[in-house]
């Protein structure tokens, strides 16, 4: 687990993003292996494999419920100036094994296989207003992605931009997911 944060670590501070300080050590084990691909099943064309499993296991031992909040804003700084995440997604997933590798493959700029069905169940969803800003409440208490992404004037996308946070029960965070 400790090796796994180290590379997810490793590749927001290559990717330009901001890491808030190392959490608690947690004692859980996570069993990774490799999966093996369906051949019934092609892959998608343009998104790599996945080579971690989805633990059903370790996503049931996910709190489900809570009254943690996030709020923020999503907002890009690239050519042009500020381009703020008007009426976008932004994702907040629990952070596991499984998500920890789609994480690392979305910052080195590779989209993994769509995740299984039961892990998004797991993510929470909300959309931005027309300045970029978000709310979501209710959430389990945990460690969480944010991501999200800017559509430009050009109309391309920004690169992805993605934030690891702690939520708490009663508390409020707030996040910035800039880039």
């Amino acid at each position: 687990m400790r090796h796994a944060l180290v590379v997810v670590g490793l590749g927001l501070i290559l990717a330009g993003c901001q890491m808030l300080p190392p959490m608690d050590t947690d004692t859980r084990r996570i069993e990774v292996r490799d999966v093996t691909p369906d051949p019934e099943r092609p892959p998608e064309p343009g998104r790599v494999p996945r080579r971690v499993a989805f633990s059903e296991a370790e996503y049931r031992a996910l709190p489900t419920q809570g009254t943690a909040r996030l709020s923020g804003q999503l907002f890009y700084d690239g050519p042009g100036g500020r381009h703020y995440g008007r009426h976008e997604t932004v994702s907040i997933a629990p952070v596991t094994a499984y998500s920890a590798e789609a994480a690392e493959q979305a910052l080195a700029g590779r989209a993994v296989e769509r995740a299984d069905p039961r892990a998004q169940a797991y993510t929470h969803r909300v959309r931005t207003d027309g300045q970029g800003r978000f709310e979501a409440a209710q959430l389990p208490p945990g460690d969480f992605y944010v991501s999200g992404s800017v559509g430009l004037p050009n109309g391309e996308r920004s690169p992805l931009i993605l934030h690891q946070i702690r939520l708490r029960n009663g508390q409020t965070t707030r996040v910035n997911l800039r880039r």
